[in-house]
């Protein structure tokens, strides 16, 4: 029977404080760590210090331990899928558009390498470069136009050298080499956020409160419309249908004898306007013409059946005699 290897003192520690960071963090970032090197992964540390910490490292052990600490927290579970590739991550407790920004900002520029996708465009800008008349026949190899001036290559046009999706070449490589031009830059792109047991896609981050109000404002209507039109109450048309029956309810108070208590300011507004307008009552007038519209609407109805029974004779009394035919 062999004996179980102890796990070495490395590994545990590396262990501990993952798990002491998840405890102590609520939101991760996930980021890519393509061509970051390590000056530049401590920087970024350093960087974070006080606002998060970085979490770099072999990407079998991170899965184990989030999947340990998923039995207490099932949310991490989300994050095991995620973590593959070359990617770290970043947990905090600040707020997480700030920190993508910080991350973003932290870039070296860097030369092009042979075999690598371009992640961008790059252009070689006209004008004159630091060549000596030796280097024409290489140009020429790559079909950019050029002339001599003041003993140096000078390049007439700008050149497309590199279209973003393509991979670069040893010609490419070679020219930017020796016009010293670095066009790319790397630095950790954030692709994902975890926060409070929710992955999302990082544009998320992009969007403001005030777009989701907005947004959130224009769905309300138009259920609240569609609710009214199609006579189903909900809770986005239930504050409509209230206002709606209330100005039935004073309308029908200003109409006749009844009345309650929401309904005495409307009706002494419309009993007595210039001493409702001479108190202030300015804003009382809008609700109070609306409701007397509404009572017009109302008692509009009845006016037609009025006009008919006035003009009707009175039926005639019964005086207990019996007609011939009775």
């Amino acid at each position: 029977m062999t004996e179980r290897k102890e796990f070495p003192a490395r590994k545990t520690a590396y262990v501990s404080k993952l798990q002491s960071i998840v405890e102590q963090h609520k939101t991760c970032l996930l980021a890519t760590a393509d061509f970051v090197g390590s000056k530049q992964l401590q920087q970024i540390r350093k960087e974070m210090r006080g606002n998060g910490a970085v979490i770099m490292g072999k990407k079998t052990m991170m899965r184990q331990v989030l999947r340990k600490m998923a039995e207490s927290k099932p949310e991490l579970e989300k994050l095991v899928p995620q973590v593959r590739g070359n990617i770290g991550l970043i947990w905090t407790n600040s707020d997480a558009a700030a920190i993508r920004d910080q991350i973003a900002a932290n870039k070296v520029p860097a030369a092009a390498k042979v075999g690598q996708i371009a992640p961008l465009d790059v252009f070689i800008p006209a004008g004159p470069t630091p060549l000596d008349p030796g280097h024409t026949s290489f140009f020429q190899a790559l079909n950019i136009a050029t002339k001599i001036s003041r003993g140096a290559i000078e390049i007439l046009n700008e050149v497309h050298l590199i279209k973003p999706g393509d991979k670069v070449g040893n010609s490419e490589v070679a020219l930017l080499n020796k016009l010293g031009i670095k066009p790319f830059s790397y630095g950790m792109n954030v692709l994902m956020v975890f926060d409070d047991g929710q992955l999302f896609d990082v544009k998320m981050l992009d969007i403001k409160e005030e777009q989701l109000l907005t947004a959130f404002a224009a769905c309300s209507s138009r259920v609240a419309a569609l609710s009214l039109a199609i006579g189903y109450p909900t809770l986005a048309s239930l504050p409509h249908l209230i206002n709606h029956t209330f100005q039935k309810l004073v309308a029908l108070s200003l109409a006749t004898d009844y009345e309650f208590e929401e309904a005495k300011r409307f009706k002494e507004a419309v009993a007595n306007p210039q001493a409702a307008a001479a108190l202030g009552a300015s804003a009382a007038a809008a609700p109070a013409a609306a409701a007397s519209a509404a009572a017009a609407d109302f008692a509009a109805p009845a006016a037609p059946e009025a006009k008919k029974a006035a003009d009707e004779p009175p039926p005639e009394e019964d005086t207990g005699v019996f007609g011939l035919f009775d």
